[in-house]
């Protein structure tokens, strides 16, 4: 299956599915992921990363495939532009 095929069929349950398959190594089943399906479902997981979400996390697949890594003022950065839901004192919990 070529890679644009691949994303238009998985859908976000599916994405949510394989992420926690590889996070754990284990289907939802219980069954242990081989080495080659921890492999497959790791790429197909950090594929839909980078086309589809366009992840903005610290380090993350681009899309065009390579490791994007942001320098910790631009993280910082983006944290603060986006907008305060709260903001928690100490004291206040």
């Amino acid at each position: 299956m070529n890679p644009e095929m691949l994303l238009k069929s998985m859908t976000p349950e599916v994405y949510q599915k394989l992420l926690q398959a590889v996070e754990t190594g284990k289907w939802l089943d219980g069954n242990r992921l081989t080495e080659a399906q921890r492999e497959t479902t790791m790429q197909a997981v950090m594929l839909y990363q980078a086309k589809v979400l366009k992840s903005d996390q610290h380090m993350t697949v681009g899309a065009s495939g390579e490791i994007v890594q942001k320098s910790r003022q631009q993280f910082k950065q983006e944290l603060n532009d986006k907008n305060t839901i709260a903001r928690f004192t100490e004291n206040d919990i």
